[in-house]
């Protein structure tokens, strides 16, 4: 049986597929492991032997006094964590073992103003009961199909959480799990994204965001996502050039079935068109071009365009529990450096992470001709990603900058920034701390129409 939030949901059927599974679910016996030795997401409960990794001990699952609910900034559950020690680009050497290649290249490429501060490390993730029962019941049922193109067996819960199968079946199953992860289930925020010039100069782009995550649909069960993951709206609010613009996107899972849907409102011709380019190395022009569509969340959309290859696991310096960099009322300017994020208010922390490649294939397509991964053994969140160009050089490096969001709970990204070493300029998502609400969360299941191409024109204003 399947779980939902509200009540236990049976009979599912699984999505019509046009091509065999190729990664068969793990037996009854190792999904037992689930909540035992392992956490209810699939990662060692237990620390690393150095005892510079603790052991997971349930994550926050409640908020710290002063918090007010959904919508409230988030106070700092760690108050007096001091900083460890700082990694620079004069000492980078001594923590090679614990560095990426991007951030060894940021420490090059900005040596006297870019460092590393760690802090002890706290395992934060966690997720409800209804999502940790419904990743159990994936374990034992869901499957990649055709290719890493899709999956099937699998509702409201992490599909893979013990990855199992050969190199590359580990790697789609890191990618997938990084795709369907928990974020909630109704999102709305008011938010803001910057490509920062050379010389600090930037000019804030501000939307109103909305999505619904129908893979964790309280009300629903798989056999009623009509192969949607979630649906995702925003409607572009400055600046006047670009205001009135929205775009929806219908975010498939099975992408054999249907390839990602997606739409554009233009304001000045006031019409809604198909969007199909809205997908792999298009674009963005809110970030002057420093981040393509399948940047955005770090990686999103179809996988078919790479050979992939799990690379086990690493214990990486990340960005982790930053609650500091993300309060009530700092200026964008002090969040911003001239290259990169304020290393100031940053937080970092060693974990153990999962290591994938991703490789062109020969005849396809993208400006990137490899990505390599490193993505949370706890929340599976992807939280730094190298990016190279077709000359097999270090191009940009992605860091997805993440805290526990207590109204989950679980742990997601508050902002997220992209570098470009080569135009040495950078790119920010998720700026709210001079709005007046962060990310608002809810329960609630809304109407599929409101996600509609329909009713994007209607609710499209200039």
């Amino acid at each position: 049986m399947r779980y939902n939030k509200n009540a236990i949901l049976g009979g599912l059927m699984a999505l019509t597929v046009a091509a065999a599974p190729v990664s068969a679910a793990v037996s009854s016996s190792q999904a037992a492991r689930l909540g035992n030795e392992l956490t209810p997401f699939g990662s060692p409960k237990a620390g690393n032997d150095a005892g510079t990794i603790p052991a997971w001990d349930g994550g926050i699952t409640e908020p710290p006094a002063g918090y007010e609910g959904s919508g409230d900034f988030h106070p700092n559950p760690y108050p007096d964590d001091q900083v460890l020690f700082t990694i620079n680009a004069s000492n980078a050497e001594q923590y090679s073992e614990h560095l990426t290649d991007g951030l060894k290249a940021m420490l090059d490429t900005y040596p006297t103003t870019f460092r590393i501060p760690v802090y002890q490390t706290r395992r934060s993730h966690s997720v409800p009961d209804w999502v940790a029962q419904n990743t159990r019941e994936n374990a034992t049922s869901a499957e990649i199909v055709g290719a890493g193109a899709g999956i099937d067996g699998a509702f409201g819960g992490y599909p893979f959480p013990i990855l199992h199968g050969n190199d590359e079946q580990k790697a789609w199953q890191v990618i997938w799990n990084h795709l369907t992860r928990w974020r909630g289930i109704s999102l709305t925020r008011r938010a803001s994204e910057v490509a920062v010039q050379q010389n600090g100069d930037y000019t804030l782009v501000t939307s109103q965001q909305e999505a619904f995550f129908n893979f964790y649909n309280p009300d629903g069960g798989e056999d009623q996502l009509e192969n949607v993951i979630f649906y995702y709206l925003s409607f572009t609010q400055s600046p006047p050039r670009l205001a009135g613009g929205a775009i929806l996107v219908h975010e498939t899972m099975n992408q054999i079935i249907n390839p990602r849907n997606g739409w554009g409102y233009n304001a000045g011709q006031r019409r809604v068109r198909r969007a199909p380019n809205l997908g792999y190395d298009s674009p963005i022009a809110a970030a002057d071009n420093l981040r393509t569509a399948d940047d955005t969340d770090i990686f999103n959309g179809a996988l078919d365009r790479y050979n992939w290859i799990y690379e086990g696991k690493r214990e990486i310096y990340v960005p982790y529990n930053n609650y500091e960099i993300a309060q009530e009322g700092l200026p964008y300017s002090e969040i911003l450096g001239m290259s990169h994020l304020n290393p100031d208010l940053m937080r970092w922390e060693l974990h153990r992470v999962h290591v994938v490649t991703a490789t062109l294939k020969d005849g396809e397509r993208h400006i990137y001709a490899k990505r390599r991964f490193y993505v949370d053994e706890d929340s599976w969140n992807t939280l730094l990603l190298d990016q190279y160009d077709g000359r097999g050089e270090l191009w940009r490096v992605s860091m997805g900058v993440v805290k526990n969001y207590y109204e989950l709970p679980g742990v997601w990204t508050t902002l997220e920034a992209f570098h470009d070493l080569q135009a040495r300029r950078y790119h920010v998502q998720g700026l709210d701390t001079e709005e007046p609400n962060t990310r608002v969360f809810t329960d609630d299941v809304p109407n599929k129409r409101y996600f509609s191409p329909a009713s994007l024109r209607r609710r499209s204003v200039r």
